[in-house]
């Protein structure tokens, strides 16, 4: 076992895994110039909002962090962000170049609404950007530095029976080194969420956290929704799952065993090492986002007949302890540990295989969703546009 892997160190005393330009579309209207900059550019890697016009109150404030986060990501060693208004994309440029990612900009105001000499000058300071940064070289970096998330999506039996708990044995080594572990998918604590109170640092921690799932569990009951067949979904009652407990108890393995130190908002960067909980949707694509905009380098992605979502930023690998997964889907599924339910491989060992293939990854391995270009970020929204 080693506690260290060779990443890039930040100056403001963060360290990647990853050195990505970020090319990101903070307006819809720009997206698709924003795309075209990225797929022009290699090296790069887009993330292009559709929203950024009409949005009001903690709607406006969520989008914003989650535009700021992922631009503050270490693995983001520079991004140019590209808007339509020069004053919105200068207030929040300034944030992200405040928090120590160099930055450059190009706004629609600046070429008279011209979206191909927009798309012009995006390539020549995003390639720029590439130059600068491919001077940067790999050192030995500290464990401690590590934020980690870890997610389920399209869980069955053998999630929540192997591949999750395996997760959770590789979270516990991450945060013994001194790392940080996120887990969210509020809904998804629903009748485990007593035993997660168990675990929490302190009381007022408990509280919140039972708070959160109360609040979840009570929206669609107000709209008069059953929540049976959207969560657990289709695929999981296929998979063998019959009820949201059911699956809660499996899903809350990933997370391991140690104390639980907080429970942060979407997107919300924690403020010390350890375990922490996200309040935020079910929904792989927008929780993995908020993870990814509150720091976190590496995902852990387990999955029972396979789900090829993946950050764009931050590498995410894929786990399956499913028999045949692994073996149907072997340029999807990063890590087998199917041996654990079908050889009857000791778990442990089974453990410290991914936890080595995880800082394989975090050396600069690459996931098959980055060999694939599966990567992509979706924004959580809770409010709706004027």
């Amino acid at each position: 076992m080693t506690d260290s892997f060779l990443g890039y160190r930040r100056a403001n005393g963060t360290a990647s895994i990853r050195n990505h330009v970020l090319v990101l579309g903070i307006n819809g209207l720009a997206g698709a110039a924003t795309r075209r900059i990225g797929q022009t550019v290699r090296g790069t890697v887009t993330v292009a909002t559709p929203y950024g016009r009409g949005q009001v109150g903690p709607d406006a404030d969520l989008h914003r962090q989650q535009l700021i986060g992922l631009a503050c990501n270490p693995n983001v060693a520079a991004a140019l962000i590209v808007g339509v208004d020069r004053k919105t994309l200068d207030t929040l440029a300034g944030e992200v170049a405040r928090a120590g990612t160099t930055v450059e900009t190009v706004a629609l105001d600046d070429v008279h609404e011209d979206a191909l000499a927009l798309t012009d000058i995006g390539v020549k300071k995003a390639a720029q950007l590439v130059r600068l940064v491919s001077a940067q070289r790999r050192e030995a970096c500290p464990l401690s530095s590590l934020r980690v998330g870890v997610e389920c999506g399209h869980s069955d039996a053998t999630s929540g029976l192997a591949g999750n708990p395996l997760v959770g044995r590789v979270s516990d080594k991450i945060i013994d080194a001194g790392g940080t572990v996120i887990f969210g998918e509020t809904l998804e604590w629903l009748g485990a969420e007593h035993l997660l109170a168990k675990r929490a640092a302190r009381p007022e921690v408990a509280k919140v956290l039972t708070d959160a799932v109360a609040r979840r569990e009570a929206y669609p009951m107000s709209l008069g929704i059953d929540i049976l067949g959207n969560n657990p979904g289709q695929e999981n009652i296929r998979g063998g799952l019959s009820t949201i407990e059911e699956k809660s108890l499996g899903a809350v393995a990933k997370g391991g065993s140690r104390p639980i130190s907080g429970v942060l908002n979407h997107a919300e960067p924690p403020t010390a090492r350890g375990l922490f909980v996200m309040d935020g949707p079910g929904y792989s694509p927008e929780s993995i986002t908020g993870f990814v905009a509150a720091g976190a380098q590496l995902v852990f992605f387990t999955t029972g007949p396979g789900n090829s979502y993946c950050s764009a930023i931050a590498p995410t690998i894929k786990v399956s302890a499913h028999p045949q997964t692994p073996g149907r889907l072997p340029e999807q599924i990063d890590f087998d540990g199917s041996a654990i339910l079908s050889k009857g491989e000791d778990a442990d060992a089974t453990a410290a295989r991914l936890y080595a293939h995880a800082l394989d990854v975090a050396s600069g391995s690459a996931t098959w969703g980055e060999i694939l270009g599966e990567g992509d970020e979706v924004f959580y929204r809770i409010g709706p546009s004027l």
